[in-house]
């Protein structure tokens, strides 16, 4: 068997079956091709929906998944080199793209039948920006087998240091500083301009991320109380059904009886018939008059 193939297949299928398939391609592969190819099916997990969702994207849009790599790179070099200028435009530009794929993701699901909610479509959200921001998460969301969320890089690339000193070298060719060791265009605590823009740059960003994180707790907040209600609604369902039984049970239990009195009169009837009709016959016998014997 093609290993790698059948190992595709099950990323790209829903995470619901993922468990018996799994187990029915170790199998296949231990009588194949031994326990070796056997093990590596086993060593498999199953994917979240955010992680399948993900998957259902790189391999339905390559193109679009290939420009999304590129542009985390981009962003990825903006930073190390303080480019200002660049991570501002990239930075829009990945906001953008960030929230056309989740709903491209978001609309894959549903077309592969297993729409998912809008938690869920943060979830995909969260994943993207970890791509951008780090290579190994990049290299695990393009393999088409991610499993689950990456964990978020802390920030991106430090600035590179010849970086840092191209710009305050920049800075004090422009106006020739009044302060020393501080550019002109740097501001009061002697940052380079560039260095300035990135920082505004990573702030927008972790305003951002908290802005995702509080509407991530409210999602749970609300599916907490859906599951109450939903439990809620369980239990009541359950004490109505049990009711139901004792309805459905006393009324076999009057119709087995009705059923038996039915038996009974049908009996009784008969027994009422065969006797009226003998009583009859007595009867006429009495009205028949005897004929009389020979002298």
């Amino acid at each position: 068997m093609d290993v790698d193939e059948v190992i595709d297949a099950l990323y790209a299928a829903h995470p619901s079956g993922f468990t018996a398939a799994r187990a029915e391609a170790a199998a296949r592969a231990k009588k194949e091709d031994g326990p070796q190819a056997a093990r590596r099916f086993t060593a498999l997990r199953r994917p979240t929906l955010a992680a399948w969702a993900c998957n259902l994207l790189v391999r339905s849009q390559p193109e679009e998944a290939e420009q999304f790599l590129q542009l985390g790179q981009a962003l990825r070099t903006a930073h190390h080199t303080l480019d200002g200028e660049r991570l501002r435009a990239l930075s829009h530009q990945q906001h953008v793209v960030i929230g056309a794929l989740a709903r491209e993701a978001g609309r894959l699901a549903g077309e592969a039948g297993s729409p998912i909610s809008e938690p869920v479509v943060r979830e995909v959200e969260r994943i993207l920006y970890a791509v951008l921001a780090g290579p190994q998460a990049a290299a695990e969301w393009a393999s088409g087998r991610l499993v689950r969320t990456p964990e978020p890089e802390p920030r991106f690339p430090e600035a590179d240091p010849d970086a840092v000193r191209a710009g305050a070298a920049a800075g004090a060719d422009r106006g020739g500083g009044t302060d020393a060791g501080a550019p002109p265009d740097a501001d009061h605590d002697g940052r380079p301009e560039a260095a300035r823009a990135a920082a505004e740059d990573a702030e927008e960003a972790a305003v951002a991320r908290e802005e995702e994180l509080r509407e991530a707790d409210g999602a749970r907040r609300t599916a907490v109380a859906a599951a109450a209600d939903a439990d809620a609604e369980a239990t009541r369902l359950g004490r109505e059904a049990e009711r139901a039984r004792d309805v459905r049970d006393r009324a076999y239990a009057a119709v087995t009886e009705a059923e038996a009195r039915h038996r009974d009169a049908g009996r009784a009837a008969k027994e009422a018939r065969d006797a009226a009709t003998a009583a009859q016959d007595h009867l006429r016998s009495l009205r028949t008059p005897r004929k009389r014997a020979p002298g």
